[in-house]
């Protein structure tokens, strides 16, 4: 297209599309309006890809013990090994079952069509969910099944990594900050919904209604994954129809699409007037002290969240005298409440990064998220109400170093009479209740919105810098790797947090987690000046333009 032509009036477009278009035309770039609209509607698939992967983690994750429980029972099995720290495998299966996928299916996205591995993978999906609903058919060993069914269902959420690699390469990069804050809102989101789908469910009940001539049941447990399985043929589906590989370099210009790794974006030069042509094919290398950088900060990110999320339940139990109904209660609307201010998170960071950039912006949330925890550190005199319970007829049972050294997932409450409630307070076996201050409810209160806050804001940033630092380049086996690092640290944290917090206790834990925090923020600034896009490392943008 010539340049006088592309400098015609823009009539008919909103606003954002017009100021969208002339950017283009500055840079000698016209992308077509179909080839814009194609590559948004597959930006979008990918958006209720990552949707479904967090709903198929979260959706079940309230009834998995109730579910294990009923099974042994109906089954008449007297198993005791399949107790708490069991379910704790169960739970953790699924960050391992990602953890292992996500480098493969990103290695597999740079050499071949990602509509493969994101078809396979979800296929993967529906298929561990149909395995989960279907538990209840052999007469043994029901809990590995269970098992083998979530870490199914993370396997094949290990897509995650080919979502954000080809949203990477379908953006340039004014417009790659805001599609990885939405697609963090549609994973926050999925989060958030997968409890509230499972909730609706209940009313189904435990009994539900049973298909003999196909041995399923459909009751309040296995109605969850079977959405869970509809969704998933839903959206492939949408991959078949919709979904068409788009690849723009960092300017936005339209590139030939090459799954191969080492190889640069080459874009179509015909939509490319000459005095605009760049020398992209010029080689260059990848900054992979800022990548093993990002990966670290991601880990800690991850990390420090996923304590939060593991300590939430015992901690006011322990604090507040709660019993178990109201600390899961309770916390599911804190949890829930930190879900809607991470959605309204991501979308503010859009806007403050264009203003700020997103270095600054990942400093302040790392920042925010050790203010949260500072502020959890126990302070005053006032110590918890301990669970005297235990204490009966002069008599103090005694506990072995085998139950000492067990995680708090583990440990089993008191057996009172039929006449007694739920023991309530601090338990006498963790030494440090009868020393260290109790944390008060307005501190929880406090840490959980900082820490709401400050973790959407470096997840986010995380992945916007890390995709800008790879470049042009396929970021497949990349981006798995980042997603293998937060998938180890959601594995890693809770096992961290139950050692050192029923051992110690808070004081250690939170402190602990305060120096792993300002340790990130030490390796930030000493990187801070490398974590900069490929396109601007190497001359060919000014910094101001990303």
């Amino acid at each position: 297209m010539a340049a006088a032509e592309g400098r015609e009036p823009l009539l008919g477009a909103g606003e954002e599309e017009r100021e969208r278009q002339r950017q283009q035309q500055d840079r000698g770039v016209v992308e077509t309006q179909e080839h814009h609209k194609s590559r948004w509607r597959s930006i979008w698939i990918m958006y209720l890809t990552m949707f479904l992967s967090s709903v198929g983690f979260s959706i079940v994750i309230m009834s998995v013990w109730p579910y294990l429980q009923k099974l042994l029972c109906l089954l008449l099995q007297i198993d005791p090994t399949a107790d708490a720290s069991f379910l704790g495998w169960i739970i953790a299966s699924y960050s391992i079952g990602q953890m292992v996928a996500s480098p493969l299916f990103g290695l597999w996205s740079n050499y071949r069509p990602r509509r493969e591995p994101l078809v396979v993978s979800t296929a993967i999906s529906v298929a561990a969910n149909c395995l989960y609903a279907y538990v209840h058919v052999p007469h043994s060993h029901n809990k590995y099944y269970m098992l083998t069914a979530r870490a199914l269902v993370g396997f094949g959420a290990g897509n995650v990594a080919v979502v954000r690699s080809y949203i990477a390469g379908a953006t340039s990069l004014t417009e790659r900050t805001s599609a990885m804050a939405n697609t963090s809102a549609c994973q926050a989101v999925g989060f958030i919904l997968g409890p509230v789908f499972q909730t609706c469910f209940t009313l189904i009940g435990e009994e539900g209604i049973t298909w003999t001539s196909i041995h399923l049941q459909l009751n309040m447990y296995t109605a969850p994954v079977l959405f869970g399985a509809l969704l998933g043929i839903i959206n492939i589906i949408l991959i078949f129809a919709i979904f068409r590989e788009h690849r723009v370099d960092d300017m936005g210009r339209q590139c030939n699409s090459i799954n191969s790794e080492g190889e640069v974006c080459r874009f179509d030069y015909s939509l490319v007037s000459e005095s605009s042509v760049l020398d992209e094919d010029a080689e260059g290398n990848i900054d992979h002290v800022a990548v093993v950088a990002v990966n670290f900060l991601f880990f800690v990110i991850l990390f420090v969240f996923a304590v939060f999320e593991t300590i939430a339940t015992p901690l006011t139990m322990d604090m507040y005298s709660w019993t178990r109904e109201k600390a899961v209660f309770y916390n599911g609307i804190i949890l829930s409440a930190i879900g809607v201010e991470s959605v309204i998170v991501f979308m503010v960071v859009k806007t403050l990064s264009k203003k700020t950039g997103e270095r600054a912006i990942l400093h302040a949330g790392l920042l925010i998220v050790l203010i949260g925890f500072f502020v959890l550190l126990p302070w005053g005199k006032k110590l918890p109400n301990i669970q005297w319970q235990e204490i009966k007829n002069n008599s103090i049972p005694q506990t072995t170093p085998t139950e000492m050294a067990m995680p708090f997932w583990s440990l089993q409450p008191v057996q009172l009479p039929s006449n007694h409630s739920e023991p309530a307070g601090c338990p006498i076996t963790q030494s440090w209740c009868l020393n260290t201050p109790m944390i008060y409810l307005a501190q929880y209160i406090s840490s959980d919105i900082l820490i709401g806050l400050g973790y959407p804001v470096c997840n986010v940033m995380s992945y916007t810098l890390y995709s800008k630092i790879l470049g042009p380049k396929p970021q497949g086996v990349y981006m798995g790797w980042l997603t293998a690092s937060g998938s180890g640290a959601r594995i890693l944290g809770p096992v961290f947090v139950s050692q050192i917090y029923t051992h110690l206790g808070p004081r250690w834990a939170f402190s602990l987690i305060c120096g792993v925090v300002v340790v990130s923020l030490l390796v930030l600034e000493i990187v801070y000046k490398r974590l900069i896009a490929f396109s601007v490392r190497h001359g060919r943008m000014q910094e101001e333009s990303c």
